[in-house]
């Protein structure tokens, strides 16, 4: 699974720990370094270029001089700038952030759900992103009747090769992928088993959403999901009548998927 990088710019080092220590619990975010002011903040930011910045804008000590000023310097040095998360006890200058262009506004003490929905905000803005850029690269057809531009979505297709012989696999109809030692088996909607002479780790490096690994054997197409079971730890599979099981590792991501689930055309009843 892709990581976003991060860092931490707050002057209170035990909030600093707090908020490193609840994002450790995403597999998606990778913990770079930690500022206490904004000389050293900045440092750190144009050296390691994050995908985002935890940015503390009232602090407690205003010798750090940090605020929202400090998103105009990074302005000034980079034209890629990180996703700037503020975190701060005082919701008063939520507004002047907004005007900041900041990505997200979370309010101290940090708790595991609010990291949640900005973490499937940065992957939902991610997945469009790269929806966009794809459809910019497609050809177009140009009809006999309509004349109109028109993009072509082409699905993904997986090549699984053995011995000289070439399997193609439409990505959208593999429910899950389960390891086998050294090998994967790729289970299709179909119920037909196909398998592929990779490790997992080699498909959960190579596949994105809705590819979500789940347990140290499983990676698993969240739109297969019929049902999620917490009390058991168990993800059932659409049409079929397979159990796959989560682990505590990996609790993260199923619920990842449960938000994605109720972010969509959702009634809970």
């Amino acid at each position: 699974m892709k990581k976003y990088s991060y860092i931490i710019i707050d002057d209170d080092a035990e909030s600093i720990s707090k908020t490193q220590a609840i994002a450790e619990g995403f597999p998606e975010l990778s913990f770079l370094a930690s500022a206490v002011n904004y000389q050293d903040g900045l440092s750190i930011v144009l050296e390691y270029k994050p995908s985002i910045v935890f940015l503390e804008i009232e602090p407690t000590h205003s010798s750090s001089n940090l605020s929202l000023l400090f998103i105009n310097e990074l302005h000034r040095f980079l034209s890629v700038m990180p996703r700037i998360v503020v975190l701060t006890s005082k919701k008063e200058a939520a507004f002047d952030a907004i005007k900041y262009g900041v990505f997200d506004y979370i309010l101290k003490p940090l708790v595991k759900t609010e990291l949640l929905k900005t973490v499937l905000k940065l992957n939902r803005l991610v997945e469009e992103t790269k929806s966009i850029d794809f459809k910019k690269e497609l050809p177009v057809v140009v009809t006999s009747h309509a004349k109109e531009r028109q993009t072509i979505e082409k699905p993904l297709i997986i090549c699984i090769k053995s011995y000289g012989d070439h399997r193609y696999i439409n990505a959208d109809d593999i429910s899950y992928f389960q390891a086998d030692n050294n090998s994967t088996d790729i289970y299709l909607n179909s119920g037909e088993m196909i398998t592929a002479f990779k490790t997992l780790k080699h498909f959960e490096q190579v596949l994105s959403y809705p590819f979500i690994r789940i347990h140290n054997s499983y990676i698993i197409n969240r739109n297969y999901i019929a049902r999620i079971h917490n009390g058991n730890s168990i993800c059932y599979i659409k049409n079929s009548s397979k159990k796959i099981p989560f682990s505590k590792t990996y609790k993260s991501n199923v619920d990842l998927i449960i938000s994605d689930f109720s972010a969509g055309n959702y009634l809970e009843v």
